[in-house]
């Protein structure tokens, strides 16, 4: 049991050192300018991003099963899941390939 924990706070803290290290403006969108989706793009996005996306929905998962005893004492349990699970979720599995 202590393994997993160990792996998953490793994982956590690898997730969250990337997530910190990214330029803001990947994440950004900007409506008025729209770019080209280059074969980098979507390369980057297959290989790291979409994996690191996986990696945020389970652990969001996680946290949301945490945390459900208190959403659900505080009446936000369907908040705690959009945020925790379903946009993580939609940002890996619903945009296409090579768009941030």
């Amino acid at each position: 049991m202590q393994k997993i924990l160990k792996k998953s706070l490793v994982l956590f803290l690898v997730l969250a050192f990337i997530s910190v290290s990214l330029p803001a403006g990947v994440f950004a969108a900007d409506p008025l300018m729209e770019e080209e989706i280059t074969t980098e793009n979507m390369v980057a996005d297959a290989l790291i991003v979409r994996p690191l996306g996986i990696c945020a929905t389970v652990l969001g998962v996680g946290f949301f099963v945490i945390s459900l005893p208190f959403s659900a004492l505080g009446g936000n349990v369907k908040e705690a899941g959009k945020k925790l699970i379903v946009a993580p979720a939609k940002f890996t599995f619903k945009r296409p390939l090579g768009e941030f």
